[in-house]
């Protein structure tokens, strides 16, 4: 998942050869996860069309404040666009909107929608060699710059009129990198490493049968996500689940049995910030493993269980820096249990939810939390989604941290 998904990103094309390259990027920005709306100035349409801008962001193209062969036409407030942007970007920036942007000249709907901008806004010139380097857009770009927006540089290469040199708009793949690098630089996690579990563990009885419990992992999973869209790099420690994650950030572990977990964690405890053991761990596994099936012969059958080792109290028992977040899923006294555990397990933070509450438990999308710091403070929370609830986890950790 990339830092820009669920971003909405604001798409501005201008009137120059490179506006071709704006459906690339458009495509790039979507499959990123973006929200994307586009607006053109009226001559952009000239070299690339709004229906394929359109069917690529699957929003309404905007190039003017209303249509003019329609009686009936709304108009197209500049102010929303800009307010429902996190990001605007114009690519391609010709040297003519660029200079317009400079001096607050607003005779069309991009450099209205510019002028409200309250985001940040980013900008790839595309021109050639000699009106790249003109004084007068070298000045452009300064003005800009001091304005606060932020340039993508133009490439080298070979440009529209034959000659080779800079002045070429950046590669749509180069852009959205330049805009991922810029975003994570501002991520309160960036430069922390945070371990998390998540699933049930398996504990064999005989090769085919196990001993389990109803976890899914969606619950650790979100945390993860949300973890690397803050900008961390996450260790997730994975039971047996049918989740799949495809982060350049997050390193998945899978692991089946609690003793497998248990090695997997502390393989990378040490080196950690934060860590959040969200897993259902068996808290008992058979003594001794049968070699081969159990055939059904008798009306019962006696299995002696041991207990597995405890994960999370043999990190408390170690932790140093580290922020080091328990869960507590309970059926009864649940609050008194939680802080019990808390203290115990030397924990930061413990995360209570109960089998009781609608909306929260096993194989759901949804959860209810209790967040319980060790200093006793009680935060409840309403059912939410899990993704929002490893928000809140986060958003606490964070202002715990720069406390």
């Amino acid at each position: 998942m990339s830092v820009l998904s669920g971003k909405n990103i604001l798409l501005g094309v201008t009137a120059g050869i490179a506006a071709y390259k704006s459906a690339f990027l458009v495509r790039l920005l979507v499959k990123s996860g973006a929200n994307v709306k586009v607006v053109m100035t009226p001559s952009a349409k000239d070299f690339v069309t709004p229906l394929t801008l359109s069917t690529l962001s699957k929003n309404e193209v905007f190039s003017s404040f209303y249509q003019e062969d329609d009686e009936n036409a709304q108009w197209n407030n500049h102010v929303e666009l800009a307010l429902w942007a996190d990001l605007f970007v114009i690519a391609p920036a010709t040297a003519n909107t660029l200079s317009k942007m400079s001096n607050g000249v607003c005779d069309n709907l991009l450099l209205a929608v510019y002028l409200s901008a309250k985001c940040p806004v980013y900008y790839a010139p595309a021109m050639d060699l000699d009106m790249y380097k003109h004084p007068s857009t070298v000045a452009t770009f300064e003005k800009l710059n001091s304005f606060g927006n932020l340039q993508i540089p133009a490439g080298h290469g070979e440009l529209a009129s034959g000659l080779v040199g800079q002045g070429r708009m950046a590669e749509p793949e180069a852009i959205v990198a330049f805009l991922e690098a810029d975003i994570a630089k501002t991520l309160p996690l960036r430069g922390k490493k945070v371990l998390i579990t998540a699933g049930p563990t398996y504990e064999a009885i005989d090769p085919v049968r196990f001993i389990g419990n109803h976890s899914s992992g969606k619950m650790g999973f979100a945390i993860a996500e949300t973890a690397a869209r803050l900008g961390a790099e996450v260790v997730l420690v994975s039971g047996p689940v049918s989740l799949k994650l495809d982060h350049p950030q997050i390193k998945v572990v899978s692991v089946t049995s609690a003793q497998q977990m248990y090695d997997a964690v502390h393989a990378s405890f040490e080196g950690v910030d934060i860590a959040i053991l969200s897993a259902a761990v068996a808290d008992y596994r058979p003594k001794d493993i049968a070699s081969e099936k159990i055939k059904k012969k008798d009306t019962t059958l006696t299995l002696t269980l041991e207990k597995t080792k405890d994960i999370l109290a043999s990190l408390g028992e170690i932790k140093g820096k580290q922020f080091l977040v328990g869960f507590a899923l309970e059926t009864e006294n649940e609050l008194e249990h939680a802080k019990t555990k808390l203290k115990k397990k030397n924990l930061d933070l413990i995360v209570l939810n109960s089998l009781k509450d609608k909306g929260a438990g096993f194989k759901t999308d949804t959860n209810k939390v209790t967040l319980i710091s060790k200093d006793n403070k009680v935060v409840p929370f309403p059912v939410k989604t899990k993704a929002e609830v490893a928000n809140d986890i986060f958003t606490h950790i964070i202002n715990k941290l720069h406390a």
